[in-house]
């Protein structure tokens, strides 16, 4: 069972005026930081893995790096760090409750004009008895992500995604759709 504490979605970037001062500040400091580290070392790894190879290379960093980096992320910080979509490519990424609903929430907001690159929601939560801070950061669907993701995938790609995701869902996006989100859960002491 989980009980909200105090949370807010907002289109930017999370106030601390919004949430509890003192630790639950530092951890949404932590998690935010965790989620610009996870950001961008995929990235890193998605732009070398296309010049180098192209969308085939680019689709074993998501299905080996990105797990990779998340685990790393999640061992430094001593909570859980991933990506979960609506649409789920990986079995992994399948939302719990609390982001399945955040992720209904940030695609309410993409259809209503919300920039999709500042939509986060930071929350204080209780699971179990124990607090957590929990954090999402919307991930936008790019033009380059339609080359893995969209509705006109090539040939080689469309065989690469079905030998390594025979379940695969998330194709079918179009540019400016909420992808899915990267997600971090902190303890709270």
């Amino acid at each position: 069972m989980m009980k909200k504490i105090r949370g807010v979605i907002i289109a930017g970037v999370i106030s601390l005026a919004l949430l509890p001062q003192g630790a639950s500040a530092n951890k949404k400091d932590e998690a935010v930081g965790i989620v610009k580290q996870f950001a961008g070392s995929l990235k890193g790894e998605l732009q070398a893995a296309m010049k180098s190879g192209g969308p085939t290379k680019a689709i074993q960093v998501c299905s080996e790096k990105a797990p990779s980096i998340a685990a790393d992320l999640s061992r430094k910080s001593g909570g859980l760090v991933r990506r979960v979509s609506l649409k789920v490519r990986n079995p992994s990424d399948i939302p719990d409750a609390w982001e399945r609903e955040v992720l209904e929430e940030f695609d309410r907001q993409a259809k209503a004009g919300a920039d999709l690159t500042k939509l986060a929601k930071g929350e204080m939560v209780t699971e179990g008895g124990q607090k957590y801070f929990r954090l999402m950061k919307a991930i936008p669907t790019a033009k380059l992500c339609l080359t893995c993701h969209g509705t006109e995938i090539n040939a080689a790609v469309k065989k690469e995604l079905d030998d390594k995701y025979p379940h695969d869902v998330a194709r079918g996006y179009t540019e400016g759709m909420v992808r899915g989100a990267f997600t971090v859960k902190l303890p709270v002491n």
